[in-house]
């Protein structure tokens, strides 16, 4: 996958050049379809970034194509520093890797909890274990994130942003899972902010909604509704990772300075409709898959 974004990501929007200059972000799942663009447009606007991930190859090589994005530091360093063979689940892989970015960049500003897993099945036909993997690396792995940081983004008054989603808003089926995973995090998030606040911290959330191209709208949602499912979304076209990485912008900027404990939902307004899960496959694809169980 090459960079979605380019320098035109700053002459041609509402960002000033060399916004984050001297500031550092940790993002966990970094290489993802929708983190990474994030990292783009944070390094394009003058951030250094440690992008942390599962697959050491993959991690590597997606680091490698963001720092080609801008020139190199004075002393010859990339802009994104890859941190692989990290399991968000396992607290001890992160505080290495939060020690290897401050080593390198010498702190850490922003956070951007990304790390998730997902997939379509609905309860009857879920296992333990398959409940217990999404809990596990999206709620569990946000915590050990910011646990992680803690001390860093004390020293910064950092931010913090985690990425959510709209499934557990209304009954959202086949997706009990990740809805109870992202309403962990959105708990997580208010109270962080709460206790967090009089240390300068803030905490956010983004709830994508459905972004083209992107690996998680490929995996969950039927081919007819990425071909033509604008006409269910009040603002008539699918998401792009652009509109994701502008909302991140917004929410690490000075501009939001004062915002913090929220959920900022972009979607396109898609949520107040509902989803494909509700519509196209729901109640016919939902009484096929449970009748194994019944």
């Amino acid at each position: 996958m090459v960079n979605t974004l380019d320098s035109t990501f700053v002459s041609q929007s509402s960002w000033k050049p060399d916004l984050f200059k001297g500031k550092v972000a940790f993002v966990t799942g970094g290489a993802g379809t929708i983190c990474r663009v994030q990292v783009e447009a944070l390094v394009l606007l003058g951030c250094k970034a440690a992008i942390i991930g599962r697959n050491n190859e993959k991690t590597i090589g997606v680091a490698k194509e963001i720092s080609s994005l801008v020139p190199k530091g004075s002393d010859g360093t990339d802009a994104v520093l890859p941190i692989g063979n990290v399991d968000v689940r396992n607290p001890e892989h992160l505080q290495d890797a939060v020690k290897k970015t401050v080593d390198t960049f010498g702190r850490i500003d922003f956070v951007i909890a990304g790390a998730a897993g997902n997939f379509i099945c609905d309860i009857a036909n879920l296992s333990p274990n398959a409940f217990k993997s999404v809990i596990s690396i999206d709620l569990l792995g946000s915590f050990n994130t910011i646990k992680a940081c803690f001390n860093e983004l004390v020293k910064s008054k950092g931010s913090i942003i985690f990425v959510s989603a709209t499934f557990h808003y209304y009954g959202v089926p086949f997706q009990s899972h990740v809805g109870a995973a992202k309403a962990g995090i959105d708990s997580l998030s208010s109270s962080i902010a709460v206790e967090w606040g009089p240390l300068g911290i803030r905490s956010n959330c983004i709830a994508p909604g459905a972004i083209g191209g992107t690996e998680g709208l490929k995996r969950l949602v039927l081919k007819e509704f990425e071909e033509n499912g604008a006409d269910k979304i009040p603002l008539q076209r699918l998401g792009s990772t652009k509109d994701i990485a502008e909302a991140t912008v917004f929410l690490f900027s000075p501009s939001s300075a004062y915002i913090t404990g929220t959920v900022q939902i972009v979607d396109g307004g898609m949520w107040h409709l509902g989803t494909t899960f509700g519509d196209k496959m729901y109640p016919k694809y939902l009484m096929d898959s449970m009748k194994s169980k019944l």
